[in-house]
């Protein structure tokens, strides 16, 4: 390792503003440092070897350049989710009995185009609205969609309706009336539904995950927002969003998630989209976010920034990563530290680094890198910083917030 070590337990390693990747010749992914090292302290565990971030991994070349690793997919599969079986229900729920008359500004379709059976996950918000129905009470709505939005589906309640039973039969209805099989997952993002969702999901026999990964139908309530709710002739102008859920402080990292090595790093466009082919044929452990939908357009020479995590353990830590959900990296210059954003409020003290004004504006870079991409980044797990190989490798995006 470089000058600036600290030795034994107090583990160090090196940290760079950006790095760059270019394809080789092989077809490999070549990511290139371009940033002048600094020491840093990532106190994963007592137990750790000590790290290094780039200076004790990346190596020169016979230029004197430094450079880091490839970012390649696995070749070894893993065996893809069999698709969801179709459910069939003695009879349609009725939901005109439980809601008024209300039709404007509700919607329930399916894409011409749509592949049903390939839509096996579903997002959903059940919650007031600022608008007030003919009783003065808050309205209640159901939000429902895929990733893709190729299924669409919103109905309004009134709020002595709202509980488990009323769920349960609206995602009947939905399966029944636009004939989708029924969903192996259903996303949600607010903490304070998670008992009436999960009550009507497990009586459907469908996954509830508490999850901020709703990004599809978070923008799908912005556009929701301008163009129904602030339409309507009962809407409270200057009213609140309602049960958002407030940052936690973050945690210590549990031991099965620690690496051994961390960097700053940053892939091409054409490159992150080849990564998540993987993910897509199950070769690598990780989660993909659909980009059309989400109305992101970068070129193909886009620099995404992302954070790569090395470790002699990469396929179980590859595992138990993909198990978390995951929604966002970011960097706290306040507790020097990458902070893991996962499930609905989950925060973890993912990696630290010794706090410098060099450091922290390297961080502080990193995050404008992220910005200039709309918040997209990355995170990929290998066996080490050298290797060509990805165990697990998530496209991520700083979440944004509901707007009711």
């Amino acid at each position: 390792m470089g000058s600036g070590v600290v030795p034994a337990c107090r583990c160090c390693t090196t940290a760079c503003t950006t790095s760059s990747a270019r394809r080789g010749s092989s077809g490999s992914v070549q990511v290139q440092v371009q940033a002048v090292h600094r020491s840093v302290h990532l106190p994963w565990s007592a137990r750790a070897p000590c790290l290094s971030l780039h200076s004790g991994c990346s190596g020169r070349d016979s230029a004197g350049e430094l450079r880091a690793p490839a970012f390649t997919r696995l070749s070894s599969g893993l065996p893809r989710l069999p698709k969801p079986n179709k459910v069939v229900a003695n009879s349609v729920p009725d939901l005109a009995e439980a809601r008024p008359d209300i039709e404007e500004g509700e919607e329930e379709s399916i894409a011409e185009d749509a592949d049903v059976g390939t839509i096996s996950e579903w997002e959903l918000d059940f919650c007031s609205r600022p608008i007030l129905d003919g009783r003065g009470k808050k309205l209640w709505e159901l939000v429902v969609c895929d990733s893709k939005r190729q299924l669409q589906f919103t109905r309004f309640f009134p709020n002595n309706v709202i509980n488990s039973v009323t769920l349960r039969d609206a995602l009947l209805y939905i399966m029944e009336t636009l004939e989708v099989p029924k969903p192996e997952k259903i996303r949600f993002f607010r903490s304070q539904m998670q008992t009436i969702i999960t009550k009507a999901c497990k009586e459907l026999d469908i996954q509830p995950v508490p999850s901020q990964r709703c990004v599809t139908l978070i923008k799908w309530l912005e556009e929701r927002n301008e163009t129904v709710y602030t339409q309507h002739p009962g809407y409270q102008e200057g009213a609140s969003p309602l049960l958002l859920q407030q940052a936690a402080l973050p945690l210590d990292l549990p031991d099965a998630l620690r690496g051994e090595e961390w960097a700053f790093v940053q892939l091409p466009f054409d490159d992150v989209l080849e990564e998540l082919d993987g993910v897509l044929k199950g070769e690598v452990f990780g989660s993909v976010l659909d980009l059309d939908t989400l109305k992101i357009n970068l070129t193909s020479d886009v620099m995404i920034p992302g954070v790569a995590v090395a470790s002699s353990r990469a396929t179980p830590l590859a595992a138990w990563t993909n198990a978390l959900e995951i929604a966002s990296l970011e960097v706290d210059t306040q507790r020097s530290c990458l902070v893991l954003s996962t499930g609905v409020s989950d925060r973890w003290r993912y990696a630290f680094y010794r706090k410098s004004r060099q450091t922290d504006a390297e961080g502080e870079a990193w995050e404008a890198a992220k910005k200039k991409c709309g918040g997209l980044h990355f995170l990929a797990v290998q066996e080490s910083l050298d290797s060509e190989l990805c165990t697990g490798f998530w496209l991520l995006i700083d979440t944004p917030m509901s707007p009711v």
